[in-house]
């Protein structure tokens, strides 16, 4: 469960996830790199110290050795350093040095003072890293060395550096994470946007090999795909060409024959035969709505035209509400969404109502309202897929082929519309096209 917890925890994106992993890599080798040239610098810092210690202090003892007792003073100044300075005098007390700096500072001493004076190195207490060397010269003078052992301080410069360094491993991370994560994302947005009906720009086969490889198969995929669903429409096209010529001559047969039920029941069912054929074959090519080319319309006179011709025949139909706007659409298609609607209003309420909106600014709804019995909510997606008829008793006149709604929303997204189905508040259904 922790580890579920910790899985959590992580960006979603691929994107920020490989941005931390970079990121988090490379300032743990850049930390490393600098953590090893620190201790490099300190340990050469601390031999040069020690180094300059033997040689100095021996030179410095050895010329106030030589002065005169009452000119000592005055070379005092001359002869301190940064990490250390003489005192005349037995300076403080403290504790015998023992291990570590002070062992080495101690036998650095020694070293450059040989036997000629006794040296004795201590910790002074209260004090971080303090030592003090005591010794007599050669007149019995007591001389204390103060030692502050440190290596050379660090510029002031060095953390702007660092900062400086942090920044362009961010910006280097987040430029690479986005070069490798770009060609990823269009191909998901490809993915997400195919469609091979419509004549989009094939995604560019240019970049990496495996960049250009995935590029490649995504087109030759949505090749095939374009090619099969060709195929298909030709195959039932084809279908309803050759089944044409059978039911008319059963349709013949049918009516030569003797007046009875037998024979009305025929020629019934070779009508819905012909029916399902030619719906079946419609909505094959609603999903080549595309092939329409498009052209400019004023969607108010659109609407009363398609509205009139329904009048005209005495159909229940009115239009309640329009706007006079120009868009760019596939008119035939869109009168056969429309038609459908309207058809299936009719069929289940007895009337319908058109109106036509403008939403969004540059967006045009049409409505097509009816008051009939509705669609359960469960089922308002269902009914847009092919054969799904909410009427179960079989029965062509009053639950149809299932094939109206399914053309109508195949066609809308054909002419880059959008079909939504709603049920009003007070009984009655919504059925909305989106067109921009």
């Amino acid at each position: 469960m922790s580890g579920l917890r910790e899985l959590r925890s992580w960006p979603r994106t691929l994107g920020a996830r490989l941005f931390l992993i970079f990121l988090a890599g490379l300032t743990i080798a850049h930390v490393l790199s600098f953590g090893v040239l620190f201790l490099e610098r300190y340990n050469a810092s601390r031999s040069m110290m020690l180094g300059m210690l033997e040689k100095d202090v021996g030179t410095a003892v050895a010329i106030l050795d030589r002065l005169p007792k009452n000119e000592r003073q005055d070379w005092l100044w001359r002869l301190d350093r940064r990490t250390y300075r003489f005192i005349l005098g037995p300076g403080l007390a403290g504790t015998p040095a023992e291990g570590g700096q002070g062992q080495e500072v101690a036998t650095t001493l020694r070293e450059a003072l040989g036997q000629r004076f006794a040296v004795r190195v201590e910790s002074i207490p209260g004090s971080n890293n303090r030592l003090q060397a005591h010794l007599s010269l050669s007149d019995g003078e007591p001389l204390t060395i103060d030692i502050v052992p440190s290596i050379m301080p660090l510029a002031h410069w060095l953390p702007v550096v660092l900062l400086v360094q942090l920044l362009l491993l961010v910006l280097c991370s987040w430029f690479a994470v986005r070069l490798a994560i770009r060609p990823l994302v269009h191909l998901a947005q490809a993915v997400d946007a195919l469609d091979p009906n419509r004549k989009e720009p094939r995604l560019k086969e240019t970049g990496p090999i495996e960049v250009a490889y995935a590029a490649t198969a995504f087109n030759a995929m949505r090749d095939r795909i374009a090619h099969y669903l060709e195929e298909r429409v030709q195959i039932l096209a084809a279908i309803s060409h050759d089944l044409q010529t059978p039911i008319t001559r059963m349709k013949l047969r049918a009516e030569m024959a003797d007046d009875g039920a037998e024979k009305d029941k025929l020629l019934q069912d070779l009508t819905e035969i012909e029916r399902l054929v030619h719906e079946g074959v419609a909505y094959a090519r609603s999903a080549h709505g595309d092939a329409e080319p498009p052209s400019r319309i004023d969607i108010g006179s659109f609407t009363d035209s398609l509205v009139f011709d329904y009048q005209d025949t005495g159909r229940a139909v009115t239009l309640t509400r329009k706007v006079n706007a120009a868009i760019v659409t596939r008119p035939h298609a869109l009168r056969r969404i429309l038609s459908n609607l309207i058809e299936n209003a009719l069929k289940f309420a007895g009337e319908a109502e058109v109106s036509v909106d403008k939403i969004d600014g540059d967006r045009i709804a049409i409505r097509v309202l009816d008051r009939g019995p509705g669609i359960p909510d469960d089922q308002l997606d269902a009914v847009l897929q092919p054969f799904v008829r909410l009427e179960q008793s079989r029965n062509r006149g009053t639950g149809g082929t299932g094939l109206g709604l399914a053309i109508a929303h195949q066609l809308a997204l054909a002419i880059g519309g959008t079909l939504t189905l709603r049920n009003r508040d007070h009984g009655g259904l919504s059925a909305e096209i989106t067109l921009r």
